[in-house]
């Protein structure tokens, strides 16, 4: 763990702290820090943005309400995630329906021209495009590792697939992208 997950956790472990002992405002920032990641998984679920607000909103209700139940072993943003991804694969069983894609504003940067930023845009629609393709359980691992960023520990601990299934699916979903994009640029 580097230094900056340390701090990460020292004031996620205190703003739990606080929260518990009834400082609501505590739990707010908590949400601040945390809303855009949890939007974005499940934007990556959900067809609009008016469902994934509602399922930002569940989301940290759930959080919220088990909140005494973190026991702190892994970061509060993966136990975080772990609840956002169980609440997105049980809305999506009942709804039956799934468009992954990742966080636009995460590809954005304001030193980049515009010719480029265009050029990441373009890529960024096309991976979407080729990982919505994907068989399921490989997609969500690519999407939890590339576009969120969790280790493979993490996607273990979120979707409570053993680490080595983990590394299978997401050698395999990297793969069939290769050549799904492959032969999508040599158009």
């Amino acid at each position: 763990m580097n230094l900056e997950q340390l701090i990460i956790k020292k004031r996620d472990s205190s703003l739990i702290k606080s929260t518990l002992s009834g400082n609501n405002s505590s739990f707010s920032k908590l949400i601040s820090y945390y809303k855009k990641k949890v939007k974005s998984l499940g934007m990556s679920f959900f067809k609009n943005e008016a469902d994934a607000d509602d399922f930002t909103q569940e989301v940290f209700i759930k959080a919220y309400t088990n909140l005494s139940k973190f026991r702190g072993d892994s970061s509060f943003s993966t136990w975080l995630t772990s609840i956002a991804y169980n609440t997105a694969i049980n809305a999506k069983n009942r709804r039956k329906e799934y468009l992954p894609i990742s966080d636009e504003d995460a590809l954005e940067d304001s030193g980049v021209t515009p010719e480029k930023n265009h050029i990441r845009k373009i890529t960024a629609l096309a991976v979407r495009e080729a990982v919505k393709d994907l068989p399921e359980n490989y997609a969500v691992c690519i999407e939890l590792y590339f576009f969120y960023d969790n280790s493979h520990a993490e996607i273990s601990e979120i979707t409570g697939l053993p680490i080595n299934t983990i590394k299978s699916h997401i050698f395999r979903a990297k793969k069939i992208l290769r050549e799904k994009l492959r032969s999508y640029y040599e158009q």
